[in-house]
């Protein structure tokens, strides 16, 4: 039974995101706990294009009605990706981060928590060293001043703004920290869905419709809770996460890594006006990365700074601000999330 999932395992190691594998196979455990040895042989023959039924089912010699039935009830399960295009379902390959685990935020058990939590470092550890990420860190609007030449896409309230179909979900990340006996009291329904992956989520009761108004209120809330924003990387994204670090698996990770600045799609860094600086020590204690000391001022060590501005949102003296990064440091996203992924596909040495 385990060369199913070891072949799954392989397939998703082939797709953009990875799924590495382990000499302990948890993430064979995983893979055991969300897919039937069926729906395994079935997600290992999929591809990230959307397709009919019937063209699945000839691919895997199978049968057009049957395969229809099955990947249906695979995709309700969240372990494979549908879309309606002209009235008729189509389905595609799902990754498992972003996607698949994210898919099953509404049914978690403590089992299936604890070996992801084995597995993250092990999945992080395929992601950090790549210059594209899946997530992006872009700054919270008040720390953006007027002189600063900050585009649409970098801006949290204009694509919010920009989209006609947005669904929140609960964030996964202190969902299942909580499950475990972690985590903390930041606001948990946070992660807005956007686009086609808006319908998805609706379609398989992932989360809530909302519109645009109850979006940027849901921003506002997460913004005062200190969380950072992170969209997906590019310049349509089709989700924008708001996460502490405490519980943020990408959060986490990265900041036991030396320099983080080094790692996050990002354009911006901190710095201090210490003439300004009453060494209050507010901006320590919103900042995620650690990349805050204070001594007689404030100081910022920007390789640890991720460009996220909670920093300056804190500062009640105004002594703290965002810089841009120069324009061969600074980060444009990709067009899309196909350029997204083919990016990060072709940096895996995998395309």
């Amino acid at each position: 039974m385990d060369a199913v999932y070891q072949k799954l395992a392989r397939h998703l190691d082939s797709l953009p995101g990875g799924f590495p594998a382990t000499d302990s196979g948890v993430e064979l455990r995983i893979l055991k706990r969300l897919f039937t040895p069926q729906e395994a042989e079935i997600a290992a023959g999929m591809t990230m294009r959307l397709e009919p039924a019937a063209a699945v089912a000839q691919r895997l010699g199978r049968q057009a009605p049957d395969m229809e039935q099955t990947l249906y009830r695979m995709s309700k399960k969240g372990l494979i990706i549908r879309s309606d295009k002209g009235g008729r379902n189509h389905y595609m390959a799902a990754q498992f981060v972003v996607g698949i685990w994210e898919y099953h935020v509404n049914d978690l058990d403590e089992g299936l928590v604890r070996d992801f939590n084995e597995y993250v470092p092990y999945l992080m550890e395929t992601q950090l060293d790549l210059k594209t990420q899946q997530l992006r860190v872009i700054p919270v609007s008040k720390s953006i001043s007027a002189e600063m030449r900050v585009l649409p896409y970098e801006q949290a309230e204009k694509i919010i703004q920009s989209q006609s179909k947005i669904v929140v979900a609960p964030c996964i990340c202190r969902k299942e920290q909580k499950m475990i006996g972690k985590g903390c009291d930041k606001p948990e329904e946070t992660c807005l869905i956007f686009a086609g992956a808006a319908h998805y989520y609706e379609g398989n009761q992932i989360g809530r419709v909302i519109d645009r108004d109850q979006a940027l209120e849901i921003l506002q809330k997460a913004i005062e809770a200190g969380l950072v924003l992170q969209p997906g990387n590019s310049q349509k994204p089709q989700n924008i996460c708001m996460c502490c670090g405490c519980c943020c698996q990408i959060l986490k990770n990265l900041k036991n890594v030396d320099k983080p600045a080094r790692y996050a799609c990002t354009s911006y860094f901190a710095e201090v006006a210490e003439a300004d600086c009453t060494a209050c020590g507010l901006c320590a204690e919103s900042c995620q990365m650690g990349a805050i000391e204070v001594r007689e001022t404030a100081e910022v060590d920007p390789e640890r700074c991720i460009g996220c501005g909670l920093c300056v949102a804190a500062c009640e003296v105004d002594a703290i601000r965002l810089s841009e990064k120069g324009a061969d440091e600074k980060w444009v996203p990709p067009r899309n999330i196909v350029e997204t992924y083919i990016s990060i596909a072709r940096e895996r040495g995998k395309i």
